[in-house]
């Protein structure tokens, strides 16, 4: 792998820079008398006309606010070096982990700089892959992806979803895999939807159709299952699964391999589902299998009349069941693979055997068993990552998985189940020095003596003089456990000497359940604690200092970073809140944001009303006080969480920051959403704007 020697890309060498712009004009934000009573708590939302994203006033109000941000950061004077280096390096050929369908082979693949992965076919492994579907060809502008597949098992059709300018929204089409042809098929106003086929048709779930103007921020309501069969208009799909009595519920379909049952997978948030069965060879309606949404329940199969299952039932850190489909009753549940002391994350049938991957202190470990539960072997990996998109089926004596970690690019291997042996199936070239980099893991005390693990990466030989330019990384909810991954844009900080350090907090994953459950409703400063615990530990022990240190996170990272630096804001020099949710008393009225009441609680219950009250980003920021140089970032399709958090948090912190302050910027990408399908141009763009800004207030050098 080629080293890169850092020089300029212009030819010469940048040797000092200074974060004192002249002085920044923001746009003006027109406040409205708007007050709503929270149980006697009078609280003012000044900014709530912001939330009528198809005005013209609040189109007028993003153009300007982009036009200062475009500015301040097109005059930062190593940005455009910044950029043409990240446009070499996302320049190389990746391909996802392969999966079998229908006796046939499918990847994804991405050559250079092509703004979308591209899905290939082939029939064996030894064929040349064939172009099936490339979404570059959807659109101009590269903001048209492919969002989700379903391959009928006869090998015939391929269903896919396309999403349109980052929104959730998708239309499926059909296209006949042979020849790469669509069909007449189109589906509309599908969202958080599988496709699985049953015959000569497929399930999937959608809603009614919005009101026009209001596509991007409708509450999401009434979710159904229908049955589409090929070569019909979707006015003749079959009805297969609602509630009319709970318009707050999403269902998801699943065909078991063999064609014999449909299951329902019904949730009420994002953590805790429910589960129907219906025999598909007989006329029965659908049994109930589950009661609560208490535990998290995902069916591997069917195997010789059992389900096989993987659940957090009275067991916190996962194991695997399975439920004989003539005797249902819990009671008649059989553990497979007990609970154990890591958290078992996910299981795939393979081979007749079960490849389990295991998170051990926020790594992968992976096992293989028998359909007993008998341990068989344990796979050897690379060093301290993460092991992705394991794929199989039951009959399949080959398995493919990925492996990552914060300076191992993505290698994809095949795995065989009877030899247990893995070999590299494909690893991509990138102008990177993986050898120059090292990365440990810390462990440090919260504020109430939890210990909370840490990444630390970093170039061999670092000084701990606490000058280092760091970026600490955080999410801390919703179960999801952020582990070890490569990505191609944080090399341009590690090359210029700065530290990247990932909070493994709590509200996550890591630990199972109870770790889970630790940061969420009114344990939710917990998470808060955890990441500002993680910012001293990088100051006391010399990484970094208050000057020199950086945070960032997404969706709820942005949250995370928005009420940190509120309740901090002496703590941190920098920091990019990415499609935050910042307005925690009125989250739930836009799109999905209903199913997050599991995570944080509600404004409408008293006692949930204060503790959000109490760290909500917007409701927070206080007048006078210096925050840090913040760049929110948003997009004008993002469904997920609606722009409104963005811009209505900007607005309060433009407008109430101390004199002189560091600079307080929204960046509004069009055509784009919450950041999937995004294309690699606008990627490369974002990266460059983030990491710029990031150098330029931290006052550092950039040697591009």
């Amino acid at each position: 792998m080629k080293n890169f020697i850092l020089v300029t890309l212009s030819g010469f060498m940048l040797l000092s820079v200074s974060c004192n712009q002249s002085k920044i004009n923001y746009p003006e934000t027109a406040k409205e008398d708007v007050t709503d009573n929270y149980f006697g708590v009078q609280v003012s939302d000044p900014y709530r006309w912001l939330e009528d994203d198809k005005s013209e006033r609040v189109a007028e109000w993003v153009k300007n606010q982009n036009e200062v941000t475009f500015g301040y950061l097109n005059g930062i004077p190593f940005r455009e070096g910044i950029k043409n280096r990240l446009t070499q390096l996302f320049n190389y050929s990746s391909v996802s982990a392969p999966f079998v369908e229908g006796g046939k082979i499918f990847s994804f693949r991405r050559e250079g700089m092509q703004d979308q992965w591209v899905l290939y076919v082939q029939n064996s492994t030894e064929d040349e892959p064939k172009v099936l579907i490339d979404p570059n060809k959807f659109s101009e502008d590269g903001t048209v992806a492919l969002n989700n597949v379903g391959v009928s098992r006869n090998g015939k059709y391929i269903a896919y979803a396309v999403a349109d300018g980052g929104s959730d929204w998708n239309r499926i089409k059909v296209r006949l895999i042979d020849n790469a042809q669509d069909l007449d098929d189109e589906i509309k106003w599908v969202k958080f939807s599988s496709i699985q086929w049953f015959k000569d048709g497929f399930f999937y779930s959608c809603y009614d159709a919005p009101k026009e103007g209001t596509e991007l921020s409708t509450k999401n309501e009434y979710h159904k299952v229908f049955y589409h069969k090929v070569g019909t208009s979707q006015n003749d799909d079959k009805l297969v699964f609602q509630n009319q009595e709970e318009p707050l519920r999403n269902f998801t379909a699943q065909v078991t391999s063999d064609e014999k049952f449909l299951i329902i997978s019904e949730t009420e948030s994002t953590h805790g589902n429910s589960l129907y069965i219906r025999n598909l060879n007989t006329d029965h309606d659908f049994i109930k299998l589950t009661t609560s949404f208490d535990y998290n329940y995902q069916v591997l199969d069917h195997i010789d009349n059992n389900l096989y299952v993987l659940t957090n039932y009275r067991s916190p850190k996962y194991k695997l069941i399975k439920i004989n489909v003539n005797t249902l009753d819990i009671g008649n549940w059989r553990d497979v693979i007990p609970e154990k002391k890591d958290v078992l994350e996910s299981c795939v049938l393979a081979g007749g055997k079960i490849i389990a991957s295991y998170i051990e202190d926020v790594k992968s470990k992976v096992e293989v068993y028998n359909l007993a539960g008998e341990k068989l072997h344990q796979v050897e990996l690379p060093t301290l990552g993460t092991v992705g998109g394991v794929s199989s089926n039951l009959n399949d004596t080959k398995a493919f998985y990925s492996f990552t970690s914060f300076t191992f690019p993505s290698v994809i291997y095949s795995f065989n189940t009877d030899t247990y042996e893995s070999e590299v199936y494909f690893k991509p070239e990138i102008d990177f020095d993986s050898e120059a980099y090292e990365t440990k893991q810390v462990f440090y005390k919260s504020n109430d003596g939890t210990d909370i693990p840490m990444f630390i990466v970093y170039k061999k030989g670092i000084e701990l003089n606490g000058s280092n330019p760091t970026l600490l990384y955080g999410y801390g909810g919703f179960n999801a456990t952020i582990k070890p991954s490569f990505s191609v844009s944080r090399i341009v900080w590690l090359e210029n000497g700065g530290i990247f350090a990932l909070a493994n907090i709590r509200g996550g994953g890591e630990y199972g359940e109870n770790w889970y459950r630790s940061g969420t409703k009114l344990n939710k400063q917990n998470v808060f604690d955890d990441f500002i615990a993680g910012a001293e530990y990088l100051i006391d022990k010399g990484y970094t200092s208050n000057k020199k240190l950086a945070i960032q996170g997404a969706s709820n990272g942005g949250l995370l970073i928005g009420a940190v630096v509120n309740q901090r804001p002496d703590l941190f020099k920098a920091a990019i809140p990415q499609v935050g949710v910042m307005d925690m008393l009125r989250f739930h009225k836009f799109t999905i944001g209903w199913a997050w009441v599991n995570d944080y609680g509600s404004s409408e219950d008293s006692i949930q009303f204060l503790n959000l009250y109490n760290y909500s980003p917007i409701h927070n920021v206080k007048t006078g006080v210096k925050y840090p140089a913040i760049l929110v970032t948003t997009a004008d399709h993002d469904d997920r969480v609606v722009p409104a958090h963005s811009f209505k948090y900007i607005a309060t912190i433009q407008d109430k920051q101390a004199r002189g302050s560091n600079p307080k910027l929204i960046r509004i990408q069009t055509r784009a959403g919450h950041g999937a399908g995004m294309p690699i141009s606008l990627t490369v763009e974002e990266a460059a704007d983030i990491y710029s800004f990031l150098f330029y207030n931290l006052n550092e050098n950039v040697e591009y």
